[in-house]
Formats: structure tokens, sequence, C-alpha cells
């Protein structure tokens, strides 16, 4: 009983530590912007006013949309980079014959590779997708990469004097061994296809969060433009928070093993 209430008095430390912070900006914001009068400065309770008169009624129109391009455009990047960077990572010929190819391309800015995607794929929701995947398949590929070639080679001969096919070797041996470099990647590769899906909607848009928070700009309704921002942010931390929970689950094996020698050193200790 009492260990049970110590964890849960440790949970609510934890939580209301997360919680200082923000609560403080928000309640920092509030007082310093209530009596303003600038349309550059709103008060915050106009912010919040914007969130529920114009936002909470876009669900369906611009919030689902951009959430659909954001998902779509992100396991698709995710599933190339795995991929790519695993093929990389086992044929060390391939990945020089691609390296020029990979550094230049990743070097240039995303967002500047949005007018070839509207070339190629036209000015509906595929030229989006594509910027998405375009601007967030590279951490992901090169983090797969880098990682393959980590894996310790003694780790594949035992998987190999144990009769494992090639394929099996991958799928069993190699993969695992890269995952915390991998899971690294998919992380960075989800705030930059999120910039992405804004930066998208924002250029050539009909709906979306970014192209709502564009109109607001050109119409000078700050508030709004603000609780847009507030929006993507939500948008974001929930997204890492699933991320985080998905993460935990897959990585769990990880974090013994890496706390086993830990352990056995107090132990011994």
């Amino acid at each position: 009983m009492n260990a049970a209430r110590a964890a849960t008095r440790t949970r609510s430390g934890r939580l209301v530590l997360k919680l200082v912070l923000p609560v403080g900006l928000v309640a920092l914001w509030w007082w310093t912007s209530r009596d303003s009068t600038s349309y550059l400065n709103p008060p915050l309770s106009d912010v919040v006013a914007s969130l529920g008169d114009d936002w909470f009624g876009r669900v369906g129109s611009d919030l689902i949309p951009s959430l659909r391009r954001f998902a779509l455009g992100y396991l698709l990047a995710a599933t190339i980079g795995v991929a790519g960077g695993t093929m990389l990572g086992l044929a060390p010929r391939l990945r020089r014959a691609c390296q020029p190819v990979t550094e230049f391309v990743r070097s240039v800015p995303p967002p500047l590779l949005f007018p070839f995607a509207l070339v190629v794929f036209g000015i509906g929701d595929e030229s989006k997708v594509a910027l998405i995947v375009l601007g967030s398949v590279w951490p992901v590929l090169l983090n797969t990469a880098d990682g393959v070639r980590g894996v310790d080679p003694e780790v594949v001969d035992v998987a190999r004097s144990f009769g494992l096919s090639r394929p099996m070797q991958v799928t069993h041996v190699i993969l695992p061994a890269a995952s915390p470099k991998i899971v690294a990647g998919l992380r960075i590769a989800l705030s930059v296809a999120l910039l992405l899906m804004v930066v998208s909607e924002m250029r050539a848009g009909t709906n979306g969060l970014g192209y709502q928070i564009r109109a607001a700009q050109r119409s000078f309704d700050t508030a709004e433009t603000y609780a847009g921002v507030i929006v993507i942010g939500v948008v974001g931390l929930l997204a890492n928070l699933a991320f985080l929970t998905v993460e935990g689950r897959l990585m769990r094996w990880h974090r013994g093993v890496r706390d086993l020698p830990e352990a056995s050193g107090s132990a011994l200790g």
C-alpha cells in the first residue's frame, strides 16, 4: 500500500512539474495583454474567443484534411525511409553510389521543392503530401542507414550460424538492433512533417490549418492567427505524445537491456 501511494505521489509530482511552466506562461500572457488595444498584441481573452468562435467550427473543413495530409505524408516518409535506409546500410556499394544524390537533395530546403511537387503532382492534396514526404524522409533514411551500419557484425554472424536466412536476419536481428536510431529519426521527421504540412497549405491550399492562418494574416485578424498557431501547437503536442506512447511500448526491451549493467553493478556493489 505504501509503495502504491509513493508511486501515485511520484506521478502526481511529475505531472505538476510538467504543468508549472505552461500554466505560468499562459498566466503571464493573460496578465500582460489584458489591457492591450494593439491589433498586433490582442488580449489572450480575444484569442480564446477566436478559438471557440472560429476554429472549433472548422474541425471537419480544415483540421481533418490537414491531419489526413500530415498522417499520410508521415507514414509514407517513414516507410520509404526505413526501407531505403535498410538497403543503404546493408549495401556499401549502393550507399556510395547514392551518396552524391542523397546529399544534394537533402541539402535543399524542403519548401523550395514545392514548385517541383506542384508541377509533378498538381495543385491537389498529392503535391502537399509529396512535399511532406520529400522533406521528412531524410531523417528516417539517414538514421536507419547509420543504425544498420552500426550493428555489431558478431551479432549478425551468430544469427547466420543459427541458420537464419537473410530476410530473417534483417527483420529479427538487424532492424531491432538499429531501432534506437530509427526511432530517433522518426521523431525528428514528425516535427518536420507537421511544419511542411503548414507550409504547403499556406502556399497552395484551399483549406487546412495553414490556409486559414494565412487568410487570417491577410485580413489582419491577429487573434485568429494566434489561435491557429495554438491549434497547430496542440496538434504537434498530441502527435508527439502519441509517438512517445508507442515508442515506450516498442522500445521497452531496449530500456531494459540498457539498464541491465547498472542493475548488475549495483547488485555486485
